[in-house]
């Protein structure tokens, strides 16, 4: 597998470096769901600070493989990440760059390929990895108002915009709850074709409108039902409910709806 070879070569490039203290894999080299069409999950943990020097990074990059171009991460909240793309063969890696506090704090425990001195299996057995999870609250709180949101971009005729709007609310609401719903972490929309129940399935795919008015409606109805369904299946009473906001959106659905 292209993923392990470039890894183990990586390895071995940074064990001579004295400012490497060790070098971790994550993602899918975890889970033993490596194929050919999975990227590489790298953290290269260093003595002193490496990111936010992006030259350093690049240099770094560089080093481990046929280095074709990089970017740093910031589109993604994570300034500390290079996304890397490497060839012969074409790979992508992704390679983030930590000091060892910094290793504490991590959303899955990673495979050390490389640990000088016990260092980073000491953070590991000291330490709790934290997965993400959506805070329902603040998904109600905005639900509705996205809602009414894509509404007037379809009842304006903007239907690129509205089509856009979709992507977001599977990637950020509804993919992430069915993925909890079906016992995994919430990952977006990440292997929904196998992570996910049939019926579930089915009913993200409803999301999924053509570029015309009538499917727009018909999609966003669909997204509406299913995010009650889950927001009855997953939320508690702590949750406090948008009622009045959900009520006048959904009438002003109606407006639209009748108005085509």
């Amino acid at each position: 597998m292209v993923q392990i070879t470039f890894g183990n070569k990586a390895k071995n490039i940074l064990a001579d470096d004295d400012n490497v203290i060790g070098l971790a894999v994550g993602g899918s080299w975890l889970t033993d769901q490596l194929d050919e069409f999975s990227d590489l999950d790298l953290v290269v943990v260093t003595k002193d600070k490496v990111s936010g020097d992006k030259n350093k990074m690049l240099r770094y990059a560089e080093r481990l493989g046929n280095f074709l171009s990089g970017f740093t991460g910031e589109h993604v909240g994570e300034p500390r990440l290079l996304i890397c793309l490497y060839d012969d063969p074409l790979l992508h890696v992704d390679l983030k760059f930590v000091t060892l506090e910094e290793f504490k704090d991590r959303v899955e425990t990673p495979h050390l390929l490389l640990d000088k001195g016990g260092q980073l299996q000491a953070v590991l057995d000291s330490t709790t990895a934290v997965f993400p999870y959506p805070d329902y609250q603040w998904i109600e709180d905005r639900f509705w108002i996205w809602v009414h949101y894509t509404l007037l971009k379809i009842g304006r005729g903007e239907y690129m915009e509205a089509f856009d709007f979709f992507g977001f609310l599977r990637m950020t609401v509804l993919g992430p709850l069915l993925q909890m719903k079906n016992g995994s972490e919430p990952r977006g929309v990440r292997r929904v074709e196998t992570e996910l129940n049939e019926t579930d399935l089915h009913d993200l795919k409803q999301t999924l409108p053509q570029y015309d008015r009538e499917s727009l409606l018909k999609s966003l109805r669909h997204s509406v039902e299913l995010y009650r369904k889950l927001r009855t299946a997953l939320f508690d009473d702590t949750i406090r409910q948008q009622t009045a906001t959900e009520n006048s959106v959904m009438r002003y659905f109606e407006t639209i709806e009748q108005a085509g």
